[in-house]
């Protein structure tokens, strides 16, 4: 498809390694405006990845080798008595656990047949959740009705990653940021996000190590609208800019992206914030070594092996204790266990004490009768030793807000939210989403869907997919295959 703009310069973002194949998204018109012929050719919602063959079956086999890798280091999690009161391990229980892990796992194969998109990254962080607590609950401690529990949640699982996984039918674009605008943006990004740095160490600045961490954060106050603002740059718009400015190859600005988003952590004092730009960096680097569903997958898979290996070194004593603990309660805890064990005890919780009707929402505290003047995880604060405990979408939009019962009708709204976002990113380069998205998969396994659509910038990211140029990565792209096309032919000569 020719473009009447050629000589514009490069804009936006392209995959990581490879320009977008035309069966995986929508093509675009130079204005930017979704072509009506892939619009007839994508006006089926429900897509799948077509046929059979060794793509899919090396999707498959690279995830159940995370499933057995994940119940792997859940037993280890779960013998090393992490979690005292709330999960004990029995070895007569084991063997259920096993059962509970092979029977769900099949779901896996999902993400061999579904076509990246946003829903398909978060769908497989959720989906290992939710394998762990089903492993888990075989050895809880607390008092609620378990098998109403893992019936719930394996119903919210189905209700959450249909949609998520397979609505991804573009939604035409009726505002296009102009290309000139769109190459600008991620630069004003970083001017806006070194100005929220610096007002923002004016109320709080801290370098503290992570032992210290929770007791300066604990301390600190931000006013609202600083509070917002921090959350929204350092989840969401960095990570976009981070991602334009990789795909266009600009990567001095990609360092300083990565840069401001270090600086965060003295003012919000979180592992998020410390961790972010290690972390990106990493996608940047699977993404430029493996298609975009392969590098979601290593994603997870990757750093869950590593934690494993160091904790059965250290068993076996022949690696450190500390370096290796550390990273093993870093990682594989954090990653793996803490959103499961959320659920249980979100469970137990609200077996016996009010449901929250959605009032954890503070637009709809106003109008609705709620039993809690605190937010929820203060409420967890106190009832369990264990912090500050925030929790996803199953958890809080599920079992705190309608109970057992209801909650898979609660998982269903959800991934139509989640399908939205891949409806409003298609067209878009399956590695810039994935980028630009790089942090949202751990906001949402540990905040609510509304808070991280408000407070953690989702929704913004949502509007930033939707307005962008796509005539811009068809440039760009069509720019990179010709240079690699004259490296060929100089080659040959």
């Amino acid at each position: 498809m020719k473009h009447k703009h050629n000589s514009c310069r490069p804009t936006g973002a392209v995959p990581c390694h490879a320009p977008v194949e035309p069966d995986d998204h929508q093509r675009s018109s130079p204005d930017g405006k979704p072509d009506t012929a892939v619009m007839r050719m994508n006006d089926r919602v429900i897509q799948l990845e077509p046929g059979f063959g060794w793509p899919q079956a090396r999707l498959g086999m690279l995830a159940y080798a995370h499933v057995v890798v994940c119940a792997v280091s859940l037993y280890c999690i779960t013998i090393t008595n992490s979690f005292p009161g709330i999960i004990g391990f029995d070895k007569s229980h084991l063997a259920a656990a096993i059962l509970n892990v092979v029977a769900f796992s099949p779901v896996v194969i999902l993400f061999a047949f579904g076509r990246f998109s946003f829903g398909y990254l978060v769908g497989f962080y959720f989906y290992i959740m939710v394998l762990g607590y089903l492993w888990l609950a075989e050895f809880s401690l607390l008092d609620y009705d378990h098998r109403l529990a893992l019936a719930s949640i394996v119903l919210s699982a189905f209700a959450f990653l249909v949609p998520a996984l397979f609505v991804i039918s573009p939604v035409q674009q009726a505002v296009v940021m102009p290309a000139r605008a769109f190459h600008m943006l991620p630069s004003v990004i970083l001017i806006a996000s070194a100005a929220i740095v610096g007002i923002g160490s004016l109320y709080n600045l801290q370098l503290v190590g992570l032992s210290e961490m929770y007791k300066y954060r604990a301390e600190a106050e931000l006013p609202g609208f600083l509070r917002y603002a921090v959350w929204i740059a350092s989840n969401a718009l960095l990570p976009f800019a981070f991602a334009c400015f990789v795909a266009s190859k600009r990567f001095w600005q990609a360092g300083i992206a990565l840069l401001l988003m270090l600086l965060f952590y003295p003012i919000m004092l979180t592992k998020m914030a410390l961790f972010a730009p290690v972390w990106l960096l990493f996608l940047a680097l699977i993404c430029k070594l493996a298609e975009a569903r392969v590098a979601t997958i290593l994603s997870f898979f990757l750093p869950v092996l590593i934690g494993t290996i160091l904790f059965l070194l250290v068993k076996a004593e022949v690696f450190p204790l500390t370096p290796g603990l550390v990273y093993f309660g870093t990682v594989n805890t954090r990653m793996v266990a803490i959103p499961s064990l959320a659920l249980e005890v979100y469970n137990n919780y609200f077996s016996a004490h009010p449901l929250t009707h959605f009032c954890q929402i503070n637009a709809l505290k106003a109008v609705v009768a709620c039993a809690y003047n605190e937010p929820i995880w203060a409420v967890m604060a106190k009832a369990y030793d264990l912090g500050a405990f925030n929790a996803s979408l199953f958890a809080t939009e599920g079992v705190a807000s309608v109970g057992l019962v209801f909650a898979p009708l609660s998982a269903l709204g959800c991934g139509l939210i989640i399908a939205l976002g891949n409806r409003l990113s298609a067209g878009l380069p399956s590695q810039f989403v994935l980028l630009s998205a790089g942090l949202l998969p751990q906001v949402l396994l540990n905040v609510p869907l509304s808070t991280a659509l408000l407070t953690n910038g989702t929704g913004l990211l949502f509007l930033l997919w939707y307005i962008a140029p796509r005539s811009a990565f068809d440039q760009v792209s069509a720019a990179t295959a010709a240079e690699s096309g004259n490296r060929q032919a100089a080659r040959a000569d």
